[in-house]
């Protein structure tokens, strides 16, 4: 059967309904947002909103030869996955050491493992992981396009859900940060997201997102669209893929070096030869403009150390000022110095190192 070119979220009607702008992104329908972009975003730094994140896609991994593979798969290592539900964030990369993907997996107890992968590169990743997986005959990778994921985010945004699913609280309250628990047959609560704020991020059967998301709304958690979830997570220093790391670029060079674990040396993941024998040149750090303007990607950026450029850039709702993050010469530190050309004017800006906001309080 051939896929439709225009892919919906269980929540489409929800969204039209709450008159959300729509938008294409990465082929789906989804809510660029309802009304006000600021109040969106303010809602999560201050109280609690929720994103209908269902365009991402789980795959589940399981089998005999599950962590093995995932071992080998990732650049890090499920390995250190010690206790059932804890998550990982980490990339999947290419030959080459380029990122073709960053995702988060789940160690959900015996062999089974879940990931959680981006919208845009799905179909991408699904083929990548199986032709990983070919001669391994006792490894199983099951996309699971049958689910939704709601995230709901911010200071109040936990004792929102338990108000509005009190049941799922004895099970999800003990979560550290990181953590996950199935709290229902086929619901999985995950204590993560992707604003910089506290929260849950929770995938369920496709046809229990309505009732869950009414009873949100209902709780009096604000709906919330992607152009709300750009500004929170650049604020959070947050990679987006295609944009602050690709396929041709390193971890190393994309603020990601942490997430790649070298401490075995006899585990040999894909893309680990090409690391070690790169060295880096850049790195990715943020930027805030000292004067007005408004701040994109691809925008030249030069320094008294070399040129380079913004890979994202927006303006924050919190601290009032343009900021960006930017790919620079590895000498280009905080605390120093920097122009952005904006429409043909150099404007100065300064080094920083990201986030720039972490729950709720501004750190540059």
């Amino acid at each position: 059967m051939s896929q439709p070119d225009t892919l919906r979220t269980p929540l489409f009607a929800a969204h039209l309904a709450r008159g959300a702008k729509m938008t294409d992104f990465g082929g789906w329908q989804m809510p660029l947002h309802y009304g006000s972009q600021v109040a969106e975003h303010q809602a999560v730094r201050r109280a609690m909103g929720v994103f209908d994140v269902s365009h991402m896609c789980s795959v589940d991994v399981g089998g005999a030869g599950s962590r093995a593979f995932l071992r080998r798969l990732l650049a890090g290592d499920v390995g250190r996955l010690a206790a059932p539900g804890k998550a990982l964030y980490c990339c999947m990369l290419n030959e080459a050491g380029g990122v073709v993907d960053d995702l988060i997996v789940y160690w959900l107890g015996g062999e089974r493992y879940r990931a959680v992968v981006n919208a845009a590169t799905a179909a991408g990743d699904l083929e990548w992981m199986r032709h990983a997986a070919a001669a391994m005959r006792e490894v199983r990778i099951a996309s699971r396009r049958d689910r939704a994921m709601l995230a709901v985010q911010g200071p109040r945004a936990r004792a929102a859900l338990w108000q509005a699913r009190p049941e799922w609280r004895a099970a999800s309250e003990p979560l550290g940060p990181f953590f996950a628990a199935e709290v229902a047959p086929d619901v999985l609560i995950a204590r993560t997201g992707y604003t910089g704020e506290d929260g849950f991020e929770i995938s369920l059967p496709a046809p229990q997102a309505v009732a869950l998301w009414d009873a949100l709304l209902a709780a009096g958690v604000a709906p919330c669209g992607l152009a709300a979830r750009d500004t929170l997570r650049l604020e959070a220093g947050l990679n987006l893929f295609g944009q602050d790391m690709d396929a041709d670029t390193t971890p190393l060079e994309s603020g990601l070096g942490w997430t790649v674990d070298r401490s075995d040396p006899g585990r040999d993941f894909v893309g680990r030869r090409a690391l070690d024998a790169c060295t880096p040149s850049r790195h990715l750090v943020g930027l805030t403009l000292l004067e007005r303007g408004v701040l994109r990607s691809h925008m030249r950026v030069r320094t008294e150390h070399g040129a380079g450029e913004t890979t994202s850039g927006t303006f924050s709702p919190t601290l009032g000022a343009a900021i960006a993050l930017a790919r620079l010469p590895l000498a280009a530190t905080a605390g120093g110095r920097a122009e952005i050309e904006i429409r043909s004017r150099w404007h100065p800006a300064r080094i920083v190192k990201p986030p720039f906001v972490r729950n709720g309080k501004a750190l540059v």
